[in-house]
């Protein structure tokens, strides 16, 4: 069994059936013996970050999904730690969270840019042993994540774009259909 560590990226498999994370990319932010957490990196939202908090900008940010867990909840990932105080790294580039007043103060500013930083609405999680059984059973592949990746222009890609990187058999995933009785 693989060991995870936070800055994994979890792939779903092809034919996975759950619609939470059926062709998504998850950036594994945390993994401890209790549970996981992360967060899906291929599914933007309808609402902006303006939208969700008015009282605290008017910057029309894509805010992304997350995952199904605490949808009231908001998250981010950046990769400016010389710039954001508190954040944990996930790579030498990502770090997860930080000071989030900060955070707006520098998009404010034009200190940071929308490419610089992923907010997300909820966040995957896995009870503990959970995301080993899911391992176990083939359900996700698991590689390093990179932070071009992580940051891609395009989230709808990322699934395909992350099954390229890992070159080999599985760039031949991408060509799967998502049912295999259409086949």
């Amino acid at each position: 069994m693989e060991t995870l560590h936070p800055g994994n990226m979890l792939i779903a498999e092809p034919f996975l059936k759950d619609p939470n994370f059926s062709r998504t990319v998850v950036i594994l932010c945390e993994s401890l013996p209790e549970g996981s957490v992360g967060f899906v990196l291929s599914r933007t939202l309808e609402s902006t970050l303006a939208e969700l908090l008015p009282d605290v900008t008017k910057l029309p940010i894509p805010v992304h999904y997350g995952g199904p867990v605490q949808q009231d909840t908001l998250h981010f990932l950046h990769r400016k730690p010389d710039l954001i105080n508190g954040g944990m790294p996930l790579n030498q580039e990502v770090h997860w969270g930080g000071d989030f007043s900060e955070a707006i103060d520098l998009l404010h500013k034009g200190l940071l840019n929308e490419s610089d930083i992923r907010f997300f609405l909820g966040y995957s999680g896995w009870s503990a042993g959970q995301l080993d059984k899911e391992l176990g059973e083939h359900t996700w592949l698991v590689c390093p994540g990179t932070t071009e990746l992580i940051f891609h222009p395009s989230p709808t890609q990322i699934w395909k774009d992350a099954l390229l990187h890992m070159g080999g058999e599985y760039r031949q995933l991408i060509h799967y259909p998502s049912d295999p009785q259409l086949n």
